[in-house]
């Protein structure tokens, strides 16, 4: 469903992206996972079009996205950080988008989920955090598209709209959607996650199933495991191993690039 070729992005003298190579053909939950600067949001904002990359092409269901806009009809996309016009209340906004975006928009079952009845005619100036991000989900979730991709969604969700969360991702999944999530949960990854990606300096580090890294690194968390991936990967800096590599994931083949 989108197909990512030699993808290249830099910020000035900053290279965020060297060359990533994916293909996500399968239904599930797929976690993309890395530390602060591995590239995850510059990724995620190229399949949407927010970010240019400066080589390589990205294909959503068949179709290059360059120069395109209709693909975006086919992602839902919840961002990391929601910045909403303070003056509008909760039902402006969502008639605003409904308005910008058209199509058929199902709100209702989300306000109901995250408890945002007795907010919509509030100012969105005067929400907490939390209730801002449920917000934001139920924006993020209200169009039936068949893929979703959702940066940090858990930031500031109280323990009753996480389990709401969990469950709509669950049924999403169910559905045959696509889902790309990054976190720094790795709770919630391991509950959830049909599959990770871990990008590290621009580059894919490793794809596969959580199973397989813990196994790999001889940890009994996904926590311990990036851990460990990590501390080889600072050890093994300035060495020369160009190009060597590790054991193939299964589902992926992409390597180990160490």
């Amino acid at each position: 469903m989108i197909a990512i070729q030699n993808l290249h992005k830099s910020f000035g003298r900053l290279e965020v992206l060297k060359g990533i190579n994916l293909e996500l053909n399968r239904p599930g939950i797929i976690a993309v996972l890395g530390p602060n600067g591995s590239g995850k949001t510059t990724l995620l904002k190229s399949i949407l079009g927010m970010v240019i990359p400066d080589k390589g092409q990205i294909e959503v269901d068949g179709c290059l996205i360059k120069n395109q806009w209709s693909y975006r009809n086919q992602i839902a996309y919840l961002p990391q950080i929601a910045r909403f016009p303070d003056n509008l209340t909760v039902a402006e906004l969502l008639s605003m988008i409904r308005d910008i975006r058209g199509g058929q928009a199902q709100a209702a079952p989300l306000i109901e989920k995250f408890g945002l009845a007795d907010c919509l005619h509030q100012r969105l100036s005067n929400l907490s955090g939390g209730t801002k991000q449920k917000v934001n989900l139920t924006l993020g979730l209200m169009y039936d598209t068949p893929i979703i991709i959702m940066d940090e969604p858990t930031a500031g969700l109280d323990p009753v709209a996480l389990i709401q969360l969990k469950a709509i991702m669950e049924e999403e999944r169910a559905r045959g959607k696509t889902i790309l999530l990054t976190t720094h949960i790795m709770g919630l990854v391991e509950e959830m996650a049909d599959e990770i990606i871990f990008l590290l300096e621009g580059h894919v580090y490793f794809r596969g199933a959580i199973d397989e890294i813990k196994q790999l690194y001889g940890e009994t968390s996904l926590e311990r495991a990036i851990a460990a991936l990590l501390s080889q990967q600072t050890k093994n800096k300035g060495q020369d191993t160009n190009q060597s590599k590790l054991p193939c994931s299964k589902y992926s083949n992409t390597a180990f690039s160490i």
